[in-house]
């Protein structure tokens, strides 16, 4: 599983970072999501986040 995040679409809340920020980060403005592979451990959290995106700049793959 995987996470991408759509830097046109990131308005920059910060909410991701602050649930799962295991897989989430601030680079400058935007959200970034780490690279490679979820841990299977914080898959549900990565989803919670995705989910809880204002504008659905998230989508996780696999």
């Amino acid at each position: 599983m995987r996470a991408i995040v759509d830097q046109d679409a990131c308005v920059g809340c910060g909410l991701c970072v602050n649930m799962c920020p295991d897989v989430f980060s601030m680079d400058g403005d935007k959200a970034v999501a780490i690279s490679g592979a979820i841990p299977e451990n914080l898959g549900d959290s990565a989803k919670d986040a995705a989910g809880s995106c204002p504008v659905e700049a998230i989508k996780i793959e696999g």
